[in-house]
């Protein structure tokens, strides 16, 4: 955190099966006003379209909980805060699930463009699969959401692909 206090930088988090914890865990470190933009909390698939811009088309196409899905609540983040960076956690948490297994999260990421530019955002998704009960993947997938975005802006000066 130290390092993004220093550059100025801030991120968004767009949450949806996990509901704010992400953005609860990261407000629990002190100094967390420096980095912690705010959080959208899309619960449902009309919060992401309204909230964040996410196209109904998509979310029909793909399921919400996609790969297109959480690059698009990440761009989402991004482009309406204003932030240098979004996160976004999309996934089933139980007890059932429907087009794909209980545990499955996507999570996604968004930034600046070469560095700081802010031309267009570069974006990644990465599936991960939790097991557990319900509140056991939402907590490991705000955690590995977390520690997936600051390794990653903190260990590269060109991030994203």
């Amino acid at each position: 955190m130290r390092r993004l206090t220093a550059r100025g930088e801030m991120i968004a988090i767009a949450e949806s099966c996990t509901a704010g914890l992400a953005a609860d865990m990261l407000a629990r470190f002190p100094g967390a006003s420096k980095v912690l933009w705010g959080s959208f909390v899309t619960y449902t698939a009309e919060a992401k379209t309204r909230m964040l811009g996410v196209p109904k088309e998509l979310i029909d196409k793909h399921g919400a909980v996609s790969r297109p899905i959480a690059l698009a609540m990440a761009e989402g983040a991004l482009e309406r805060s204003g932030a240098s960076w979004a996160l976004s956690i999309t996934g089933l948490a139980g007890p059932d699930g429907e087009g794909a297994p209980v545990g499955t999260v996507w999570i996604g990421l968004a930034g600046p463009a070469g560095g700081r530019a802010r031309v267009r955002p570069r974006s990644e998704a990465k599936c991960f699969h939790f097991n557990g009960s319900r509140n056991e993947v939402r907590a490991a997938a705000a955690a590995a959401a977390l520690k997936e975005v600051l390794s990653r802006i903190l260990t590269a000066e060109e991030i994203l692909v």
